[in-house]
């Protein structure tokens, strides 16, 4: 069955991984607050636990208001400037990416994205536009605008209608994660591609781990190992 399309991962795919310290992440948030509120910081990284840890176990998805409203916090929506410039090293994409996004295209190929994430849309269109990518993609998914997020299948089919493919068999999902990415892919109908250069936080890792059509260790070889699936 020949394969129509190749939807990606963001953070730690499209993306190098990076260690994030989620200290200085929180109070990057913390700026945001208005009102006061005693170790806001504190409040708004036990609510990320508490959000993202609903994603792994319920794929419940949520959005960066969502973990204000979960610290009992007021928040100023411009304030988060503070936290996007935190968050901007983290973002750049693979230089790997753009040539080979064309590849793929160049074969026929449709190019999806899949993102677990609270940040809204406009954020990463703007860091794809920067990297000179955001033409390259045919359609993407941020589960910050759906109530899933990966595993769960009906991620997985938003992510196939964004880009028109019906037949989820005709898809290769790549990602770093063997839970949200492998497991999730094969459980929603898709092949399934590891990039395995990540180090996932322990409180990350789901309930079980998928086994891989294949492992990658580096953007550029993806066109070659989706030719061979």
């Amino acid at each position: 069955m020949s394969i129509e399309a190749v939807v990606f991962d963001w953070g730690g795919t499209l993306t190098p991984w990076h260690d994030i310290d989620f200290e200085a992440e929180a109070q990057a948030l913390a700026r945001a607050v208005v009102g006061g509120g005693d170790d806001a910081a504190g409040l708004l990284r036990a609510a990320a636990d508490t959000v993202w840890g609903r994603s792994r176990d319920q794929q419940r998805s949520a959005t960066v208001a969502d973990l204000f409203v979960e610290a009992g916090l007021e928040h100023d929506p411009d304030l988060l400037v503070h936290y996007r410039e935190f968050w901007e090293p983290h973002t750049l994409t693979d230089p790997e990416a753009a040539p080979m996004f064309r590849t793929l295209r160049e074969r026929g190929l449709k190019v999806g994205v899949l993102s677990n994430t609270v940040w809204p849309r406009e954020w990463h269109e703007a860091f794809f536009a920067r990297d000179g990518v955001l033409d390259l993609i045919d359609g993407a998914v941020y589960t910050s605008e759906v109530p899933w997020t990966k595993p769960a299948p009906e991620a997985f089919r938003a992510a196939l209608d964004a880009i028109g493919v019906a037949d989820p068999a005709r898809c290769v999902f790549v990602g770093d994660r063997l839970f949200d990415d492998v497991w999730g892919a094969h459980h929603a109908g898709l092949r399934a591609v590891h990039i395995p250069h990540s180090t996932i936080p322990a409180n990350q890792v789901g309930h079980t781990e998928g086994e891989p059509d294949a492992v990658a260790h580096s953007l550029a070889q993806i066109p070659d190992l989706v030719e061979q699936l």
